[in-house]
């Protein structure tokens, strides 16, 4: 039986408060025979519900929605499906690039004689101006002024530009800055769980779905709503009304058991699942929660789990809709949607409740609750769990482990190395914490572990604890309703006494806008080489990420920041030693002052209410200072070629890929020789652009001062800063730069250590392709198209790996870079590679075959040949087509035109 033969049966109504909605009944597939609906995860009906509903024998065909009814039987099969999301949600260091090559593609578009006005959201899209805030000034009243003062200063090309988008593109519009992280408003407010439409004479309801080109959009999926992170050209492949495909995924069932001790939180839960199931493997694929304890986690809770997906590599992290996700919607001033939403997902078989059976997944993992404890994650990866009563002992251990171990491979005397800084008399050793951020969406939107923090604070001070001179203390919370809950419980002063000022409001050291140490601290630390430490409420901690200066970098809960910003070092027992001494000469202990359950609660339940979100997000989209700025008008937007900020993409100029298929795998040098765990940071930094790095150099010709550099996240709307910032990550280690740290490699012609950069333009004048080698987990990290726009600038044709991040590799190929990877068991160092040879692929076709074999054959230096075989990861034939044409947007664009 086709779909297609039975659509009009799935037709169906249902009434609520006196109004008829109409949807298409899940049900009916069972009952007429297309599959085995009901034991479905719940994950895999709503992305059914999705195909069904948006079904037009085209792009989604009756071949997509049997794929998706037996998931049972495909889901190990390599098939691929489409999804076309209800909106797209962007955040503004990936959204201001992506809304550029938008205007690129009208420019493009009108020089070849096309109609415009088809280059305009097909969906809902919102941007949230979120990761521009950098905290210049912390730790004092002033703060949050002085940093928004120089964030609009930085920022204006950048804002007038997204001013002009506002009334250039429809179904587009911006929460301006100041008002939150884009994660959070999204959970928060953004999200209604299920859409209204008013269509054909009727009104049509279905599920509310989402990407974002943030890697972190699987927080919604606390909320039950399907979505998860993009890259940038994905999401305007969708924001165009085009599909994205993937494979069929696995999806695997977390069992939750047990309670949660007293003394735990949702971050220790959220990092000891990451650890688990990054050992497990769930790369690609969907988790989702189910068991008896499940019903006994907030939606805050889920939310902060959800959230951590990236870290653990799952496409989605899966809670489904039940009455807690109906309590959270009313609490968030959203009630209006709840009776609706309840009766639909009932209606679709998609709402839990305890009596519900359990879906048939995949595989099952079982987490007991019980046994959560305090956890920290670090010091280079969040997946890397720590246990606090274990956190000396480990960082000690880092220090003179490997670094292929995560560590720093220095002599155990280092920890005893101690610097005297002369301002505030204070001494800065190994370990020493620089400093302590409570910032991101992961737990700012939590008020659980916010409220934990704000007693811990009041305790300390009341007990006579204060944090050292030398820490750098920040808080940037998620959303303004966080600050109005601390205010109104009176937590905030206490915070405030301990250095932890509002800074801002946005995406702050989980993605390097930390900002300047103080002067002393940063020349102490460069000076002396010297490993000091952040502890942040974060999800990331990659290396060279947070601060450049800070090597050592631990994730974990707000109230253990605040705790750790006293202790003042990692390398103190929070267990067993005093965390610190107050004026008395007694010693105070983290046990003396850690708030229980029942105190938190009590916060809560005294200053949280609906009233509060409704209050804060009345005029999200709109405030004065941002409808202030005078921006150009028009539908096409007047490139600028002095702007140091917004220049016209490149992306739209180059050739069709299938004609230059052969010529482009042959020949081939290595650019860049790289071992595992290979990040998007470390591929594209988002932070601070040093003076002497390609892209500082390049700005400093522009007439641009150092202090007017921003970051690379601000920066990704001129490819020009963004090529030369390509593999520029200060801890990069390359096997091709002789041992030197950073964005290096060897000019193999002459044997020159030069900035990748400049190595890439000698090989370019040469006429020679490239590639780039690497191990396992390539690309981990953020959802971060300019990883691979860049890859692609710098002349890569091939990465070629034992393991890829999804993200990261489905944006290879939307750039027309091809990733390769080396068979199971195999790799560079087994293969005995080591960068300088010359390398041909052979055997890629016109018409490749997705995850067909190619042979690549090594010349090495004294002309020795050997060859081996590889995997070419374009999954699905849409894959091929987008790696033929050039890319994804090429291939958008093709289409528009035709």
């Amino acid at each position: 039986m086709k779909y297609s033969e039975i659509k009009d049966k799935t037709y169906s109504t249902l009434e609520v408060d006196k109004i008829v909605y109409r949807y298409f009944q899940l049900e009916t597939l069972e009952n007429e025979g297309i599959g085995e609906i009901s034991t479905l995860p719940f994950s895999i009906k709503a992305l059914l519900e999705s195909a069904v509903r948006q079904f037009d024998g085209k792009y989604i065909t009756d071949e997509h929605i049997q794929l998706i009814a037996n998931w049972h039987k495909t889901q190990y099969s390599n098939s691929e499906i489409p999804f076309k999301p209800a909106r797209v949600v962007l955040q503004d260091f990936t959204g201001v690039p992506a809304i550029v090559d938008l205007a690129a593609m009208r420019s493009a578009v009108t020089n070849l004689g096309g109609d415009i006005g088809r280059i305009n959201p097909q969906i809902a899209v919102d941007l949230v101006v979120d990761h521009s805030i950098i905290t210049e000034a912390s730790g004092n009243e002033n703060s949050f002024h002085l940093n928004l003062e120089l964030e609009y200063d930085r920022n204006a090309e950048r804002y007038r530009f997204v001013r002009w988008a506002q009334q250039a593109f429809e179904q587009f519009r911006v929460v301006p800055p100041a008002s939150g992280i884009v994660h959070q408003v999204n959970l928060e407010h953004l999200g209604t769980s299920v859409i209204t439409k008013e269509q054909n004479g009727g009104t049509d309801v279905y599920l509310d779905t989402v990407v974002g080109t943030d890697s972190h959009t699987p927080m919604i999926n606390g909320l039950g709503t399907i979505g998860w992170g993009v890259g940038g050209i994905e999401a305007e492949a969708a924001m165009l009304g085009q599909p994205l495909f993937f494979v069929v995924p696995q999806v695997v069932g977390i069992k939750l058991n047990g309670e949660m001790s007293e003394g735990s939180t949702a971050t220790d839960l959220a990092l000891t699942v990451t650890n688990v199931l990054r050992k497990k493997g769930v790369v690609g694929k969907i988790v989702e929660f189910f068991g008896p304890s499940l019903s006994e986690i907030s939606l805050a809770d889920r939310a902060t789990i959800s959230n951590m997906a990236p870290e653990y590599g799952a496409t989605m992290s899966f809670f489904p809709t039940d009455d807690v996700t109906m309590d959270y919607l009313k609490l968030t001033g959203r009630g209006r949607y709840v009776e609706l939403s309840k009766a639909y997902h009932q209606a679709q078989g998609l709402y839990r409740t305890n009596e519900t059976p359990n879906p048939v997944f995949t595989d099952v993992v079982e987490i007991d609750l019980s046994k959560i404890g305090p956890t920290l994650a670090g010091p280079k990866r969040p997946q890397d769990k720590v246990s606090l009563s274990d956190m000396k002992e480990a960082f000690t251990r880092s220090i003179s482990a490997p670094l292929t171990d995560q560590g720093y491979a220095l002599p155990s005397t280092e920890l005893k190395r101690t610097v005297q800084l002369n301002e505030s008399k204070e001494q800065l050793n190994t370990g020493s914490i620089v400093l302590a951020a409570i910032t991101s969406c992961t737990n700012t939107s939590n008020p659980h572990v916010m409220i934990a923090a704000g007693l811990l604070a009041k305790k300390a001070f009341e007990k006579g604890l204060f944090t050292p001179s030398y820490v750098k203390t920040s808080l940037t919370p998620g959303s303004t309703v966080v600050t109005k809950y601390l205010q109104e419980s009176g937590l905030l002063f206490y915070l405030e006494k301990l250095g932890f000022y509002v800074d801002g409001y946005g995406c702050g050291a989980c993605c390097g806008n930390t900002g300047p140490l103080s002067e002393e601290v940063e020349t102490a630390i460069t000076e002396n080489e010297l490993i000091v430490s952040s502890v942040l409420s974060g999800n990331r901690n990659f290396e060279g990420r947070v601060h450049p200066l800070i090597k050592a970098n631990y994730l974990a809960s707000p109230p253990l920041v605040v705790a750790y910003a006293i202790a003042g070092t990692v390398q103190k027992d929070l267990v067993s030693e005093p965390l610190g001494v107050n004026q008395e000469g007694q010693n105070i202990y983290l046990r003396d002052i850690w708030p229980s359950s029942t105190e938190i609660e009590k916060v809560i339940a005294s200053t949280i209410d609906s009233d509060l979100f409704k209050r804060q997000y009345a005029d999200i989209f709109s405030n004065e200072r941002w409808d202030a700025i005078e921006a150009p008008v028009g539908p096409l937007y007047e490139w600028d070629k002095e702007s140091s900020y917004i220049q016209e993409s490149p992306f739209f100029k180059a050739g069709n890929q299938n004609e230059v298929l052969e010529s482009n795998m042959r020949d081939m040098n290595v650019l860049l020789l790289l071992g595992d765990s290979i990040t998007t940071d470390h591929i594209s930094p988002v932070g601070h652009i040093g003076i002497t790095s390609s892209a500082g150099r390049y700005l400093t010709t522009q007439g641009v001062s150092p202090r007017q550099f921003n970051s690379y996240g601000s920066r990704r709307g001129n490819h020009n800063v963004m090529v030369r910032g390509t593999f520029a990550n200060v801890r990069l280690r390359n096997g091709l730069a002789d041992g030197k740290e950073g964005g290096f490699t060897k000019f193999l012609p002459s044997g020159e250590i030069l900035p990748v950069y400049d190595a890439a333009m000698k090989y370019e004048e040469m006429d020679k392709n490239l590639l780039v080698i690497a191990g396992k987990e390539y690309g981990t990290g953020s959802s971060r198209d300019w990883a691979a726009k860049g890859t692609a600038l710098l002349g890569v044709k091939v990465v070629l790996a034992e393991s890829f991040e999804r993200i990261h590799r489905d944006n290879l190929v939307g750039m027309g870079v091809l990733p390769l990877q080396f068979c199971a068991g195999e790799s560079a160092i087994g293969f005995s590679l080591d960068g300088t040879e010359r390398y041909d692929i052979i055997g890629l076709t016109e018409m490749p075959t997705p995850r067909q074999l190619v042979s690549v054959q090594v010349t090495d230096v004294d002309g020795a040949v050997r060859a081996f075989d590889a995997v070419v990861r374009l999954d699905s034939m849409i894959e091929v087509e987008y790696y033929r044409n050039g890319g994804i947007l090429p291939s958008v664009m093709q289409e528009l035109l035709s």
